[in-house]
């Protein structure tokens, strides 16, 4: 079993590849059950979306879907990489791909808020 615990811990945009969809203003909502991980986001250019994950030790495997504020259907598949920062909070550095658009991979992280 991991040491994370994501139930009710809400996460933020950091950097973000020229592909990827999320902004600083869209916020993830996450849950956890075991390893089960999910997550509800929206704001900025995301009218709302989902995360479904399998927590493994120290990573994320992670299938999304959105939809965005111009209405378009997106979905992906990402993996994260979970590290601690030093004051404790949880830090995602994922590596994901667009599965609704052809060769659109990239790169993003993500910091646990208040």
């Amino acid at each position: 079993m991991s040491n994370f615990n994501f139930d009710n811990k809400k996460f933020a945009l950091i950097n973000n590849s020229e592909t990827g969809q999320v902004n600083p203003d869209t916020i993830f909502e996450y849950k956890q059950k075991d390893n089960l991980v999910t997550a509800d986001y929206y704001g900025g250019t995301i009218l709302y979306g989902k995360i479904i994950a399998d927590l493994k030790d120290n990573e994320l495997h992670m299938l999304y879907q959105c939809i965005t504020t111009d209405s378009q259907l997106k979905a992906g598949k990402a993996i994260a990489k979970i590290t601690l920062t030093d004051n404790g909070k949880i830090k995602l550095n994922l590596d994901w791909e667009w599965l609704t658009s052809v060769n659109e991979k990239g790169k993003s992280e993500y910091i646990e808020i208040e």
